[in-house]
């Protein structure tokens, strides 16, 4: 369970803003009772700058805690903490949550080969760029699985970030930059705050 740190007034507008988007995706002809997959991601990659649609498949499904296939307003208003003003701990949590693909409470060797999978820029004389991915995914055993088990369990991957912050998203962009929640901020709060 993720804390729940905005105040009042930003959930009335983080509220508004839900059934903005609630109301543009059904007069587009989908009536639903939350923000469906096709909406909730185009609100990422135009909002929050998410782009990278293994990423943002699994903020969706992230977001999507009782998995009912929409985004209900109580579950954005607990992703959005996060992303407005989550904790460190807070984002451990989330980031892991969305690097475990299996929901195994660990990140595999092979849940790694996944996410990291066309990420890395093909050199030209290189025969098989599948062999770099997993000697990446190398790397990062030796540097974060603590305990020598073959895997990240929520204790390294926490213990790690706590270490060294950079890694928070070590497995893909699935939070959004500074200038985007500024930009979503300003829009959704002080414009809202002056009515």
């Amino acid at each position: 369970m993720f804390l729940f740190i905005v105040s009042k007034k930003e959930v009335e507008c983080l509220i508004r803003e839900f059934n903005v988007l609630v109301a543009e995706q059904n007069n587009s002809g989908r009536a639903v009772h939350g923000l469906d997959r096709g909406k909730f991601i185009s609100t990422l990659h135009s909002i929050f700058g998410l782009t990278d649609d293994r990423m943002t498949g699994r903020v969706f499904r992230t977001f999507d805690k009782d998995n009912d296939s929409v985004v209900s307003m109580k579950e954005w208003i607990e992703g959005l903490s996060v992303f407005l003003r989550g904790t460190l701990d807070e984002k451990i949590k989330y980031c892991f949550t969305v690097y475990d693909l299996n929901g195994d409470n660990a990140i595999s060797r092979e849940e790694m080969l996944h996410m990291l999978k066309g990420r890395l820029i093909r050199q030209p004389n290189e025969e098989d760029p599948d062999e770099g991915i997993k000697d990446l995914v190398e790397i990062i055993l030796k540097k974060m699985d603590y305990d020598h088990d073959g895997k990240l369990s929520f204790e390294d991957f926490e213990k790690t970030v706590k270490d060294e912050n950079l890694l928070l998203e070590a497995f893909g962009t699935c939070l959004p930059d500074f200038r985007r929640i500024e930009m979503f901020e300003r829009h959704v709060f002080q414009e809202q705050f002056e009515q």
